[in-house]
């Protein structure tokens, strides 16, 4: 499996997470090889890594096989996946606790970390290892002119997706300025069903946004097939069409040459920092992309001219 996909599993999406040496090399364990194995062959049958990373290893591995053991190929349920959250609030993590033991949604819920107030959870300095969290949910008794900057402090803070307010009193001018900065905003109902259900809203609205993102990006962030052409088939092909009118297949070959000698190159190249390390994915990602679209290109323009395909497959043009 290429490091440059490691190295994006691991920084964007915190679906692996190995132990580094002095020298900056990461040492994978076996439970590494093994949830990295099990995110390989889900993402080979189109699942978004996006959704797949928040799962436990157990959660894959029963998502892959399914009860009988043959593998599955059932795309993930995003509002199955359990929403990391940070509560700010003692009193409303108990009333999540309560709901979450008699309620079917229980697996939609974990508490990462809960505080008395935001100060504190600003104090506190994050573990790397527990990774983003999905919400940053707030129980206020009352809401006060500068409450939004306070939030939305505490969400940076924690690289929260989401923040959102449960509160019991509260102007309407700060309860707009929360709405206004993204915050989704609750009075604090009695019953702990209609606050479960809010809870569940917010989180589907959580995992559309964030699918919406990851696939804008994907086509980049997933593994690209394998090459179909080799580089002495593409030579050859090139050659082809010296003798024709027209010299798209040839300028499409030689495009293919150099985009997938970029594609090895980006791969290849020395990285800095992790900035680097990045950045280098991102361009192997985007040509990766286009060299399966110009394969795609060059299958077309072998077709409609009668040109054998590089490798020794063959076309027809259809009558």
């Amino acid at each position: 499996m290429p490091v440059a996909t490691l190295r994006i599993w691991e920084q964007r999406y915190n679906a692996v997470r190995p132990s580094t040496r002095a020298s900056g090399h990461r040492l994978y364990s076996a439970a590494d090889v093994e949830r990295v194995t099990l995110l390989r062959r889900l993402t080979q049958q189109g699942q978004p890594i996006g959704l797949l990373a928040p799962l436990s290893t157990d959660q894959i591995r029963d998502l892959l096989l399914g009860r009988d053991g043959a593998a599955s190929t059932d795309r993930v349920d995003a509002h199955a996946i359990p929403m990391r959250i940070v509560v700010v609030g003692q009193p409303l993590a108990a009333r999540l606790r309560r709901f979450a033991r008699r309620s079917p949604q229980r697996r939609l819920l974990q508490l990462v970390a809960v505080f008395d107030s935001l100060k504190e959870a600003l104090k506190v300095e994050r573990v790397s290892s527990e990774g983003r969290v999905d919400l940053l949910l707030w129980q206020a008794g009352t809401l006060q002119p500068g409450a939004v900057n306070e939030l939305l402090s505490a969400q940076d803070a924690w690289a929260a997706h989401q923040a959102a307010v449960v509160y019991r009193f509260s102007s309407a001018g700060v309860r707009s300025d929360l709405v206004a900065a993204g915050a989704e905003v609750l009075q604090e109902p009695a019953d702990d069903e209609e606050l479960g259900r809010w809870l569940a809203n917010v989180a589907r609205n959580v995992v559309e946004r964030a699918t919406e993102r990851h696939g804008a990006a994907s086509v980049f962030d997933r593994e690209p097939a394998a090459p179909r052409f080799s580089e002495l088939g593409l030579t050859e092909f090139a050659s082809l069409s010296s003798s024709m009118a027209c010299e798209c297949p040839g300028h499409v070959a030689q495009l293919l040459l150099q985009i997938s000698s970029f594609e090895t190159y980006s791969s290849e190249c020395l990285n800095r920092n992790e900035a680097d390390a990045q950045l280098h994915a991102y361009l192997r990602g985007v040509a990766g992309a286009a060299r399966t679209l110009f394969e795609a290109a060059l299958e077309r323009v072998a077709l409609a001219e009668g040109l054998p395909l590089p490798g020794g497959s063959s076309m027809t043009a259809p009558a």
